[in-house]
């Protein structure tokens, strides 16, 4: 077997291969971004959802579930393919796929369609988060100095986090302004996918095919043995992270529903926008802390935040405003915290890994996650059924409470 990869780029001898780069390696962030954003983009509409079809939260949670499925599916059967055929190619099939999705929501509205829409998104994040990063590092090399590596970590961080917030302030706005918020915000994300499509043909490629190919596999999961503790802290760091992160992006929309008495779809995009905007902003600046003082720091906003949440539900003869800015914070802190838990917990599994498994032990890892974002959220829609709002929410934030302190108590250790 022989494998060429693209030779490495000199900007400075080379300034036209540079500069292809440069527009490539923005264009795939504009790209990593719209994808990102697709994921939450129904989110502020569950509520409408459940008001139109008259479902139940137990029924909206499955449908939001129902993206992990694809989520699992696609990084254990798919995510590891750009290896073998390109960067390119499989980033335009994840654009495809996500464009299947969104007219899947428009043409196809009911229960049924709901549950394959979500499904077909999940399929593409599964191959997106692994493609578009190694794709954005090696653009990178090609037109910046080694020693600005941060600004690619943050980057990064900030397209897949800040990502996530933007879909729902899209759908928000779009709402708010076009109205047919069912069918409207999909629209614009079938605009900003083909002008993805488009850039991404001009975009140079930075891994050439595997030729001969090599025989299809799935993508292994491995565990370092010798590290398990410290791996296992990592897991249950990204499990928790993803579960709450799950809960504000499957059940936001309803819990403020039941409060206000009638569903705000701006209200909702916004809350969840600045949920994840206040977890950029924290990976920025404690990214050049030491990783113990990160612990620290996620610790204390996870818990203020979780605190928060359990005592907005309780206060019912708090007025709605108060509630909302109680909610809000409640967002606000565990955006913060959770965000660079989760940035502490990639860098532990990472600096764990051999390097000859570490796309093996990172599938475990984001495997535990994407099972956190469903699993626990089911739960809650579970949990709803049978008990009231302020116990079930109660409950659910002491169980990820102690999640998290064994995460932080194993992650603050010194490796």
């Amino acid at each position: 077997m022989t494998y060429s990869p693209a030779p490495a780029t000199h900007p400075f001898r080379d300034p036209h291969t540079g500069n292809r780069h440069r527009f490539g390696y923005w264009a795939t962030a504009a790209i990593y971004l719209s994808l990102q954003a697709f994921t939450t983009v129904p989110s502020p509409l569950y509520a409408r959802y459940a008001e139109r079809d008259h479902l139940s939260p137990l029924v909206i949670t499955l449908v939001y579930a129902a993206y992990a499925v694809g989520v699992t599916v696609s990084l254990i059967c798919a995510g590891h393919l750009s290896d073998t055929f390109g960067r390119r190619p499989v980033l335009a099939a994840a654009l495809a796929v996500d464009a299947l999705s969104a007219v899947t929501f428009i043409a196809r509205p009911g229960l049924p369609g709901l549950f394959a829409a979500r499904v077909l998104c999940g399929l593409s994040v599964g191959v997106t988060a692994s493609t578009a990063t190694a794709y954005l590092g090696e653009l990178f090399a090609g037109h910046r100095l080694a020693g600005q590596a941060r600004n690619l970590a943050l980057l990064s961080t900030a397209v897949a986090i800040g990502g996530l917030g933007a879909g729902p302030l899209l759908t928000g706005l779009v709402a708010e302004v076009a109205g047919h918020s069912l069918v409207s915000p999909y629209l614009v994300m079938l605009v900003i996918f083909v002008a993805g499509f488009a850039a991404l043909l001009f975009a140079p490629e930075t891994r050439d095919r595997m030729v001969p190919r090599p025989a299809y596999h799935v993508q292994r999961v491995s565990v370092p043995h010798q590290h398990r503790r410290r791996y296992g802290a990592a897991l249950a760091g990204v499990a928790t992270v993803f579960a709450l992160f799950g809960l504000f992006v499957g059940l936001a929309g309803t819990i403020l529903g039941q409060r206000l008495g009638h569903i705000s779809i701006l209200l909702t995009g916004v809350l969840l926008f600045i949920v994840y905007a206040t977890g950029v902003a924290s990976v920025a600046i404690t990214i050049r802390l030491a990783q113990r003082r990160q612990t620290t720091a996620a610790g204390v906003l996870m818990i203020a935040g979780l605190a928060l949440l359990a005592l907005s539900v309780w206060l019912t003869s708090a007025p709605t405003a108060a509630f909302v800015v109680m909610f809000l914070c409640a967002g606000s802190l565990i955006g913060a915290g959770g965000s660079t838990l989760f940035t502490v917990s990639l860098a532990v599994v990472t600096g764990l890994s051999p390097k000859e498994r570490t796309a093996e032990t990172l599938a475990g890892f984001f495997l535990a996650g994407y099972v956190a974002l469903s699993a626990p959220v089911i739960g809650v829609g579970v949990a709803l059924q049978h008990f009231s709002l302020r116990s079930t929410l109660s409950c659910f934030a002491v169980l990820v409470g102690i999640t998290a302190c064994y995460a932080l108590a194993g992650l603050g250790r010194e490796s």
